[in-house]
């Protein structure tokens, strides 16, 4: 280490000056340590007093049929419809078994509703029939042009065909329907619910089956601003989701009384 003296003072003099100097960068240091101390402290709180992020909840993955429009009769059984004219043809040729029962009314752009027998034992009961007519009718223009009621009919899968009559034209999404039809008059009631995680929207009586569930009305509500009322009321989250499964038009919810 070098040290410079100056040789106008005495040795003691110079001694003095460094003497001063070392007591100056004491100070300083132990200045500089309190300041880390304090910003160490200072972090530490910060720490402490940060929200803790919550953890994201994992998206559910979604089952095959949510693709489309569904519900679950009272009785357990699984009713799917199309969404549009593409939907439509792939519920019909690729989601419709012999056993199943197909629905639709005579409006345009209706949905063909299946009601889905699958490995159920014994008959499809009436119930289930009544709530896909209805499922049909919802579904359909009739929702939105404000109907109270409407007329769809019933048959069996093996009465849709893709075989138009001489010089017509089978669009995406249209059949030819032949033989004889079981005809239903249905009302409009429609409410949504939770399913097994799932929202669903779905004649009043499958909905009923759950402990809690909204009635959906005609109206003149936003979808959006319905969908935001329900997921507020039923606690689901996805917003999207809800949307996709209310009625086509504008609608309301029905308040209890």
């Amino acid at each position: 280490m070098r040290i410079s003296l100056d040789i106008n003072k005495t040795v003691d003099q110079n001694a003095q000056v460094y003497f001063e100097l070392a007591k100056k960068s004491r100070k300083k240091g132990k200045g500089a340590a309190e300041a880390v101390q304090k910003a160490k402290d200072n972090l530490i709180k910060v720490k402490e007093e940060k929200p803790v992020a919550k953890e994201k909840k994992e998206k559910r993955k979604k089952v095959w049929y949510e693709k489309f429009r569904w519900f679950v009769s009272s009785d357990g059984f699984l009713v799917i419809a199309g969404r549009d004219a593409t939907t439509n043809e792939i519920v019909v040729k690729k989601h419709t078994d012999k056993d199943d029962f197909v629905f639709h009314t005579e409006m345009a752009g209706s949905p063909f509703v299946v009601i889905k027998f699958d490995s159920h034992d014994g008959e499809i009961p009436n119930s289930t029939k009544e709530e896909a007519a209805m499922f049909c009718v919802g579904m359909s223009r009739a929702f939105k042009q404000g109907y109270a009621n409407a007329e769809c009919y019933m048959i069996k899968p093996d009465q849709v065909s893709k075989k138009a009559a001489a010089g017509e034209y089978m669009g995406r999404g249209s059949f030819m329907i032949y033989g004889e039809r079981k005809y239903f008059n249905p009302e409009v009631k429609l409410g949504v619910c939770i399913h097994e995680e799932k929202i669903m929207c779905a004649p009043l009586a499958a909905v009923k089956k759950h402990k809690e569930f909204l009635e959906i009305m005609q109206g003149n509500d936003k979808a959006s601003d319905v969908a935001k009322t329900i997921r507020a009321k039923l606690g689901y989250d996805d917003l999207d989701d809800i949307i996709a499964v209310l009625p086509p038009g504008k609608c309301a919810i029905k308040k209890k009384r």
